[in-house]
């Protein structure tokens, strides 16, 4: 097949299922769009019959700025259509797309006769929702009913949907697309990011061998109540377990901690994203590596970081709802999930100074991270996965293809 991916946010799973169908014989273009800033994957081409592309190259997103930010996302989804349009691909996967990127692309695409999957990685809509609930912006109550509109929509064009948790098959069932719906959970590269010493070349150069360290990396909104993190370490502090906050992102939340940390004599160290290569030794820095998630996204949203950090065979806190995909597999491995609010830090405070005072628990939870990595995130059966759905949708004919 010529199969078209494209992933908005650049994130190294869905390039490593690109490199996997690549392998398989088929020819992929790998999207994502430049403008989002995140960490990203691995997104240069080592494999026969994989290329990537991007688009939003030289636009900065105003995430802020709502109506501006939509005029960007209708010309991203412009961009993308017409960068379906130049491949003309057999079929396509869409993967965590904004809204009015996503209803454009999926006109263009109805238009054009291409048949194309929604990997459906959260419901904008609810997010929305709760922005409005929380009064966060009360003009987010009608972007949720119209980008809510939308998203239904595209969902209907798709041909065929993966869903990554059964708790989005309600949403579906409520849309009345439930019937072409496949659950598939996310998981992360195995090969790529690996367990590394706790002392590594980006420890030093960074000035954190020998400095317990609290750490977090990945995407971090207002919405995740980021003064979270702060507070936990003031926690630890207050306990007589004083660590250095790591936080290593790019976005709103980084004059938040800013102002935050300096408040309340908090030791932060703030790095903006790191090359992708690196990621290992950024995630083995972490004596304790921390993911927040807000309690309204608990069953429509997995964040990816989580994946990574068990991959990284590291202690991992989740201050996150009970419910949600990521905190049961982060049980599953042993380490604590305590609600993301202000009261569960006294007790999350503990948990962590329990871990960082006893190495062999400290270890025992790292190997017990990767040993689940590897039991859940085998990439075979995936892309096996996604390869069956993509012939049964793109009219290309023929059997997959067994490796």
């Amino acid at each position: 097949m010529r199969i078209l991916v494209h992933d908005y946010s650049g994130h190294p799973f869905q390039a490593q299922l690109s490199r996997e169908l690549a392998r398989r014989g088929h020819q992929v273009v790998h999207s994502t769009c430049t403008a989002y800033v995140s960490g990203k994957g691995d997104l240069a081409s080592d494999v026969s019959g994989l290329r990537f592309a991007t688009i939003g190259d030289g636009v900065r997103l105003r995430k802020e700025a709502y109506v501006r930010r939509l005029g960007q996302e209708t010309r991203l989804g412009l961009e993308l259509a017409r960068q379906v349009r130049r491949e003309q691909p057999d079929v396509a996967l869409l993967s965590n797309l904004p809204i009015p990127v996503l209803v454009v692309t999926a006109a263009v695409l109805r238009r054009l006769r291409i048949p194309w999957v929604l990997w459906h990685q959260d419901v904008t809509a609810i997010a929305l929702k709760s922005f409005a609930a929380a009064e966060v912006a009360r003009s987010m109550g009608l972007a949720a009913k119209v980008f809510g509109a939308g998203e239904k929509w595209s969902a209907r064009q798709a041909a065929a949907v993966v869903v990554i948790a059964d708790s989005f098959v309600r949403v579906h069932e409520e849309w009345g697309t439930a019937d072409k719906v496949t659950v598939i959970p996310n998981w992360a590269p195995l090969d790529e990011i690996v367990p590394v010493s706790r002392g590594n070349a980006w420890s030093a150069e960074h000035g954190l061998d020998g400095v317990r360290t609290v750490l977090y990396s990945g995407t971090l909104g207002l919405k995740h109540n980021p003064v979270l993190l702060v507070r936990l370490a003031e926690r630890l502090r207050e306990q007589g377990s004083p660590v250095r906050l790591v936080v290593v992102n790019d976005g709103p939340a980084v004059p938040v901690l800013k102002d935050a940390a300096a408040a309340r004599g908090v030791e932060l160290t703030l790095l903006p994203f790191q090359p992708y290569e690196r990621l290992p030794e950024v995630l083995g820095t972490g004596d304790v590596l921390v993911v927040l998630l807000g309690p309204d996204a608990g069953q429509f949203s997995v964040p990816s970081k989580t994946l990574s950090y068990l991959c990284a065979g590291r202690p991992v806190l989740g201050l996150m709802p009970a419910d949600n995909l990521a905190a049961r597999l982060l049980r599953q491995a042993g380490s604590a999930v305590f609600p993301p609010e202000e009261p569960a830090l006294e007790g999350a405070a503990a948990w962590v100074r329990e871990v960082l005072s006893d190495p062999a628990r400290a270890e025992r939870l790292g190997k017990e991270s990767r040993a689940l990595a590897e039991r859940e995130f085998a990439l075979e059966g995936c892309a096996s996965r996604f390869e069956d759905i993509l012939y049964s949708v793109s009219g290309a004919g023929g059997h997959r293809r067994r490796p």
